[in-house]
This record gives C-alpha cells, structure tokens and sequence, in this order.
C-alpha cells in the first residue's frame, strides 16, 4: 500500500513539474515588436502597418506578445532603430525575441527592412528586406513578413497564393488573379465500356477560380466524345507544391458503334479527381491530374484519365 502512495505520489510530483515548466516556458517564449521606424510614409499608413503584423504573427505565432503599450512605456520617446537598442529594450521586457521594422521611400517605392534578434544569445537570427510599388502594398507585405518571421525563413519562400504584391505580377512572374485557364492532354483507360478500347487520348480545357483553399470550375473536353463537367477541388497548400482533391458533376456524350442496337450513349457523369499543382503562385502551373470517371448511361462506362497540362 505504502508502495502504491509513494508511486503516486512520484507520479503527481512529475506531473506538476511538467505544468510549471511549461509554463514557464510559455511565459518565457514571447516576442516583442518595436514600432517601425519610418522615412517619407504617414504616420496612419505606418500604424496601420504595424496593427496588420501584430495581427498576423498573433494568428500565426504560438508566443506571446508583449503589448505595445508597454513597449512605448519602456521606450518612452526613444526611436529604437538598431540591434544594440534592440536587445536593450527585449531584456528590460523579457521577451526571448525582439523584432525591429524600418520603411523607406526611394523614388515611388517603399524599402521595408527588418530583422529579428534572439535575446539570450544576442545575435540576429533573421534579417531580410522587400520592396514595395506602392503603399497599399504594405498590407501583403506584413502578412509576408509575420510568415518569415514565425517560420524564421526569408521573405521570399513565404510567397502564397492570396499574398503576391503588384511588383511582383507586374513583372508577369507571380500572379495575383485567382482566375486560372489552361488545357492539358493525355490518355482515358477503360475500366468497363468504352468497347474495350485500350486506351484513348484525351484533350481538355478547364477553367476555375481559387476561393481560399477551393478551386471551383468548369472542364470541357474531348474524351472519346464530349465532356463537360463542373468540379471542385480542395488545396492543400498556397504555396508553389500544391496537392488537392475533388470531384465533380456533368455530362458525357460517349462515341459508340453498335450497328442497329440501340442504347443511350450519352448521361450525366460522376468524377472523383486527385493530383497536384506545381508553380502554384506563378503565373504559369504545371498540372499533373487523375481522375476516375463514371457516366451513367446503358453502357456503365467507366474509366481512369490521366493528364498533364499547363493553367
């Protein structure tokens, strides 16, 4: 019995340790944001800025942040611009990482440097910079910039469909439509019907519009007869590798000759797809698709098509 106590209470001991470590981890693992220090940009485009990337972190970020109000308490009228104040102000609020934004007009762009110190080790963990064509940029550009700074990665590899600047597409390298166009082609294999065709090739045309994380669309094609089908597909990602999955509802009118039998060759289709987008945040995506296919006419034609194209 004594046995049993003890061992429970070892138990109990581990168990309340483990809650006090880790909350004094989490109390420990917070970020503070110093106000943005900033050249040739009003003082509301700049604030605003600020609310969007505290915003974003937060929805983003697992640490806690220090509240503004208490950052300027401790700052005062101080501009806290370098990393030497930097990890100054971060050890006085007791944050485990400090983050410092400066932006800058040069010519009609804006410069948005900034970087990210460790305060126990007082070295930069990240440091980075981005520019922006215009003001009403800044907000994909804080989005951008809580990504890289919760992942702690440059700027760059945060790039997400939903988040590309008008620099970006101007130069016809990212997109910043979520319409998509495009063809592909490839082979039908019949499963049942098709008059035991082996294989055919198939030519399609798709349009469909990105809504979140769904891509919703029409495909119309040339598959041993005619296609049409809506689809819905969801994606797993916004970044360039993007699988997903879906299905859809339509119609195929299939090309049968059985001489003077006659049976409806043509009905309503049911299609389950998978595959995946590659470049999904350029302008041109390479679309590998496989689908499986059931038209509900008096041949039960069913079949598997896979295709390659270009949105």
């Amino acid at each position: 019995m004594n046995w049993f106590k003890t061992n429970i209470f070892l138990l109990l001991f581990n168990f309340l340790g483990l809650i006090v470590i880790n909350g004094q981890e989490v109390q420990q693992e917070k970020i503070a944001l110093l106000p943005f220090d900033s050249n040739g940009i009003d003082t509301i485009s700049v604030q605003t800025a600020e609310s969007i990337l505290r915003l974003e972190i937060n929805k983003l970020n697992k640490l806690g942040i220090i509240s503004d109000k208490r950052i300027r308490e401790v700052l005062s009228s101080t501009k806290c611009i370098d990393s030497e104040c930097a990890l100054k102000v971060g050890k006085e609020l007791g944050a485990s990482q400090v983050f410092g934004c400066k932006l800058a007009t040069l010519g009609e762009k804006i410069i948005i440097q900034y970087f990210l110190m460790n305060v126990s080790t007082g070295k930069q963990i990240l440091i980075d910079q981005i520019t922006a064509s215009k003001v009403e940029d800044l907000e994909v550009v804080m989005k951008r910039i809580a990504k890289s700074v919760v992942d702690i990665e440059p700027i760059t590899k945060g790039a997400e469909v939903g988040n590309i600047m008008a620099n970006e597409s101007d130069k016809s390298v990212r997109r910043s439509s979520k319409k998509n166009f495009g063809v592909s082609f490839g082979y039908l294999y019949p499963q049942n019907g098709y008059e035991s065709s082996d294989r055919v090739f198939v030519l399609d045309g798709r349009f469909d519009y990105e809504i979140e994380d769904y891509a919703v669309g029409m495909l119309i094609g040339i598959r041993k007869g005619f296609a049409m089908n809506i689809y819905s597909s969801y994606l797993f990602s916004r970044k360039d590798i993007c699988p997903y999955i879906g299905g859809g509802f339509g119609f195929h009118w299939v090309s049968h000759s059985d001489g003077f039998i006659k049976k409806k060759a043509d009905g309503f289709e049911l299609t389950a797809n998978t595959g995946i987008r590659i470049l999904h945040t350029y302008s041109v995506q390479i679309v590998f698709n496989l689908e499986l296919i059931l038209t509900l006419n008096d041949y039960n034609d069913k079949a598997i098509v896979f295709t390659l194209g270009i949105l």
